[in-house]
């Protein structure tokens, strides 16, 4: 295969993982799933990159069913690739979420009864049924967006509570995942530091004393409650008794702000604009029966405008600002994005693979081609990214904007030329050239559960 060379440091990153005649079959099947428009099965996929596709098609099926290769050796060198990008003097801003991904069919493994958080209230649970992916991305800001885009590196697979009991395993929650995902982070990154922003589900304790150990290279910002039990640091033992587990106690969150004059702040707000608020904030001790204290600073966020209601945030760094504490975590709201523009145009939800490790290989391979389809638009020239549809209002470039510039480039410069058709092309006309481009490079297909994740019950987006 005669690659372009804006490809050559994606594979060089991601060829580790893999066998040489894998890696080729692989290769295959990415520029194909970006190619495609429609299902992302590998039948639909090989219909698309027939020109590309030697062998068997049952060889290109082994690739995600049977074949040995690693994901998390794929995942890092795409996470190693991803940090290039973010200055190693910083610490790189991680965001991570969950979402449930539909799945039709009775012995799918891993589907589950899930809570949908958009449908529910307080009287009232709706029910999703489907595989729930743990999400950890990394914020990038390109020169060419005017938000920075949350590009999935690393995903993990949650277990319902009854799947893990049938198999008689121990029970891990999302905060639990997202843990073992950051020490993934942290053991194969050793020069890097990170600040991790979740929102509640993931501001545990559990998830906030783990941070607190490694605190040199960690910083955990989410969600606080308002009654969280705030303490002092223990005295001094005194050699009488049992040790001391905390000291005095502090005012809760929502005493201490009640009482507090509020101070204007102006701070990054939801989708890349500006806004006034009004912060209170404090430090303590965070306590939780059997375990222990987290030293954690906290802010209250009253929006002025009232659109947003009021809410309380926390860190693992006490000496960190109020502001820089919202404005983390109002830059998690591009992952949200990310899952909305996975389903619109990456067809997140159209892959029919079951098994064990067809399952646990091909949503993360999905949930990556979101980062390929990024980094490879970066790589390209400003010559080859002229492809974007303007509109009144419209300052940056968009997902499909990337993804029709990055079909674009591969028809081109990889199919076109492998199926001996790049004298035929380059024969037509210039306008016709384009209409022919931008016909086989559609930039989205509609998707029914395309607007459910963007969570407008939790006051953070506006459809």
């Amino acid at each position: 295969m005669i690659l372009p060379p804006e490809a050559g440091p994606l594979l060089q990153a991601l060829g580790p993982a893999f066998t040489r005649p894998t890696f080729a079959r692989f290769v295959v099947l990415l520029g194909a799933a970006i190619l495609t428009a429609g299902r992302r099965t590998v039948a639909n996929l090989l219909r698309t990159a027939a020109p590309l596709a030697s062998g068997h098609i049952t060889t290109y099926r082994r690739v995600l069913s049977s074949a040995s290769w690693s994901v998390i050796q794929l995942a890092c060198g795409l996470t190693r690739l991803v940090l290039t990008l973010v200055p190693a003097d910083r610490p790189a801003p991680l965001v991570g979420d969950d979402t449930v991904e539909s799945h039709p069919g009775r012995k799918v493994y891993g589907k589950a009864r899930h809570r949908d958080p958009v449908r529910s209230s307080h009287g009232y649970t709706a029910w999703r049924y489907g595989r729930r992916w743990v999400v950890l991305a990394v914020l990038v800001r390109f020169p060419w967006a005017t938000r920075p885009w949350a590009l999935p590196v690393l995903v993990d697979l949650y277990r319902s509570e009854e799947d893990d009991r049938a198999r008689r395993r121990p029970h891990r929650t999302p905060a639990q995942v997202m843990a073992t995902l950051l020490r993934v982070m942290l053991l194969r990154f050793p020069e890097r530091r990170f600040v991790f922003v979740g929102d509640a589900g993931y501001g545990a304790h559990e998830l906030a004393r783990f941070a607190r150990r490694h605190r040199g290279r960690l910083t955990l910002v989410s969600k606080l409650h308002p009654e969280a039990n705030l303490f002092d640091p223990p005295p001094p033992y005194r050699g009488i008794g049992r040790p001391p587990v905390k000291g005095a106690r502090r005012p809760k969150p929502s005493q201490a702000s009640a009482a507090a004059e509020l101070r204007t702040e102006t701070v990054a707000w939801y989708g890349g604009g500006e806004r006034s608020v009004g912060v209170a904030h404090g430090t303590g001790h965070w306590y939780k029966a059997g375990g222990g204290l987290v030293e954690i600073a906290w802010v209250f966020v009253r929006d002025q405008t009232g659109t947003h209601r009021d809410e309380y945030f926390f860190s693992t760094d006490p000496g960190i600002s109020p502001v820089a504490m919202v404005e983390a975590y109002t830059g998690r709201w591009n992952l949200e994005t990310t899952f909305q523009e996975l389903r619109c145009h990456l067809g997140l939800e159209t892959t029919r693979g079951w098994c064990r490790r067809t399952v646990l290989r091909a949503a993360p391979c999905l949930f990556g081609l979101y980062t390929v389809v990024a980094l490879l638009y970066q790589a390209l020239p400003e010559s080859k990214r002229s492809c974007g549809v303007d509109w009144p209002g419209k300052a940056g470039v968009t997902f499909s904007d990337a993804l029709t510039a990055v079909r674009r480039w591969l028809r081109r410069e990889w199919v076109f030329p492998q199926a001996g058709g790049a004298a035929a092309i380059e024969e037509l006309p210039a306008p016709l050239q384009g209409v022919l481009f931008y016909a086989l490079a559609p930039a989205a297909y509609p998707h029914k559960s395309a607007s459910v994740e963007m969570r407008s019950c939790s006051g953070e987006f506006r459809c």
